[in-house]
């Protein structure tokens, strides 16, 4: 079977991009980080099918991505991209840089009410 997760290739990519967060990034991990949220564990950097998402919880199989400079004109490109991960039933949601800059509380909030959702789906399976 072949390795969709944090494939060795990658490694080299997943460490630079989590030793240079952007601004927006390390506000958002501030509160992801240590089980912040409903106790589940977010990770940084991680890749999927050699595409690199900002953060994923594999318990509740959601990822993170904040779009900031690096994704202006290049929509077609997350778009299909977000197609691929979410065909592997991962929730993928997205921020702007500056919707973590400036509504920070109102970001945590939505990712609190779609982490309990996703925990409470998962318990009644």
């Amino acid at each position: 079977m072949t390795k969709i997760y944090n494939k060795k290739s990658e490694q080299l990519k997943r460490r630079e991009l989590r030793n240079n967060p952007t601004y927006a990034e390390k506000i958002l991990w501030l509160s992801l980080r240590n089980r912040q949220i409903h106790g589940v564990r977010f990770l940084r950097q991680f890749s999927i099918f050699g595409f690199v998402v900002d953060f994923y919880s594999p318990e509740v199989r959601l990822a993170i991505e904040v779009d900031g400079i690096s994704h202006r004109g290049k929509e077609e490109y997350d778009s299909e991209r977000q197609k691929i991960i979410e065909s592997l039933f991962i929730k993928v949601i997205r921020y702007t840089d500056e919707q973590v800059i400036e509504q920070t509380e109102k970001v945590i909030d939505s990712i609190k009410e779609i982490v309990g959702e996703r925990l409470k789906s998962k318990s009644k399976k």
